[in-house]
């Protein structure tokens, strides 16, 4: 593992994103801050982030990764600005680093930062540029599987009060939604991200559809290494986006981490990548035509469904039955 300097970004890039109703260069940037709260009380199943901070950030350091960040900064009209926590918590951004941040980025037409609900309040909103769009980690509309998949730390409830305060006071929001949780066959994981889509429509701008992604040192990787968890199919990402097409007002996005890879959503490996491209393709023009990809493993997948449900089991199939797929521990 590389060292990790408190005055330097966590990672820095360049990639296309939708701004103003066109699409846009936009640059992302991790920031190493103090860490998230939730992650120091043990933190959500699936999230490997609390290996990107520290416990030693100081509001100096935070500058000095803004003056990387700056450096690089070609007058991209959208701005994305991670913590690997809350934004909005002065934990990790003390409020007038925040504000150091909004002013170096003021040109911009959009700025997303994420943060826990329990952070969002209207006395902070009403010092946020109206370019904000706050991302939501709601990640389902079901309260048991928010506790006993996921383990959030906060319910869907306040997830969509916070949601609609942001909207009350102008802003955007972008909201998170997991597919396929722990403990879940891959059909309910299909059902179960349209309903919570449906229920975040009424709150939200956009819609992010978030496969698992295996990260390590986590509960996910601990039950995935052990045969008992599969990261969902290409093609259930694709039905949950053709399910929801013209049924809610938010557009529905995704872009996947760690795609193609047996840690992240996957198919049979030789339509992974033109699988990935049809869901970047939709979630850019929100054209269900975009969605149109075949190949055979897509029988595969359908048979994979009604295995699990005939068995009664959310283990990992594919490696039940062929060796050549167990993964190393």
């Amino acid at each position: 593992m590389k060292n990790r300097i408190p005055s330097e970004l966590e990672a820095l890039w360049k990639e296309k994103d939708f701004a103003n109703g066109k699409t846009v260069d936009t640059m992302v940037m991790i920031m190493r801050t103090n860490g998230c709260a939730w992650a120091k009380k043990g933190g959500c199943t699936m999230c490997g982030y609390r290996s990107a901070s520290l416990n030693n950030v100081t509001a100096e350091d935070l500058l000095k990764q803004l003056d990387q960040a700056t450096s690089k900064y070609k007058g991209e009209p959208f701005v994305k600005i991670y913590t690997s926590g809350s934004f909005l918590d002065e934990e990790e951004i003390p409020a007038n680093i925040r504000n150091k941040i909004f002013d170096a980025f003021s040109e911009c037409k959009r700025i997303l930062f994420e943060s826990r609900p329990e952070f969002i309040t209207r006395d902070v909103l009403s010092t946020l540029p109206s370019s904000s769009t706050i991302a939501l980690g709601l990640e389902t509309h079901d309260q048991v599987i928010m506790e006993k998949s996921i383990r959030k730390g906060f319910t869907p409830a306040q997830c969509e009060a916070a949601g609609n305060i942001v909207k009350d006071c102008g802003l955007s929001v972008r909201s998170y939604l997991l597919l396929k949780p722990l403990f879940m066959q891959e059909m309910r994981a299909i059902s179960s991200t349209i309903e919570s889509a449906k229920f975040a429509d009424s709150f939200s701008d956009e819609i992010s559809i978030n496969p698992i992604n295996v990260q390590s040192g986590t509960v996910v990787e601990h039950i995935w290494k052990r045969g008992d968890y599969r990261p969902p199919w290409v093609w259930s990402l694709i039905e949950v986006m053709k399910q929801l097409s013209g049924t809610v007002r938010s557009r529905i996005i995704s872009s996947p981490s760690g795609g193609g890879s047996l840690r992240g959503v996957h198919n049979c490996g030789t339509c992974d990548q033109s699988a990935l491209k049809a869901v970047e393709k939709f979630s850019f023009s929100q054209n269900i035509n975009d969605l149109s990809v075949e190949c055979k493993c897509k029988t595969k997948w359908k048979n994979y469904i009604t295995s699990e449900l005939l068995l009664g089991t959310s283990a990992d199939l594919d490696r039940e039955f062929d060796s050549s797929l167990m993964i190393k521990r």
